[in-house]
């Protein structure tokens, strides 16, 4: 069980990962204007945040035979096909989850700060 959240978790962070990237480009290319370039950040980290709470939510629909974090496993656990599947599932629902909620709380301060940059400005 351990290995299969570690695995998770791993899966979940490199594609939060690179979508921080993508967000951390597109804010630079707004370093001109620094409230657009938080704004622009805060609506990236939203998206990243709904689309993590989607596949949470889809989890359980998804075979786990076709997961990352299954295939990342160095030893298959001798499951049956239905606890392998609301195992997995379980799992990788809670590290989207997770993930999702760190997501909107960045989302939240890109956004406040945005806001306390437009009001302070001349």
């Amino acid at each position: 069980m351990e290995e299969l959240e570690r695995a998770a978790e791993i899966s979940v962070a490199r594609g939060v990962g690179f979508a921080a990237l993508a967000i951390l480009v597109l804010m630079l290319a707004f370093i001109f204007e620094p409230a657009l370039s938080l704004l622009v950040g805060a609506a990236g980290a939203l998206l990243v945040a709904s689309v993590l709470e989607l596949k949470a939510r889809l989890a359980p629909s998804r075979c786990y035979r076709n997961t990352e974090a299954w295939l990342m496993l160095e030893s298959r656990p001798a499951w049956s096909g239905d606890v392998a599947q609301r195992l997995v599932s379980t799992v990788l629902a809670a590290t989207l989850r997770r993930y999702a909620r760190i997501a909107l709380r960045v989302a939240v301060a890109f956004w406040a700060a945005s806001v306390l940059l437009r009001l302070s400005a001349p």
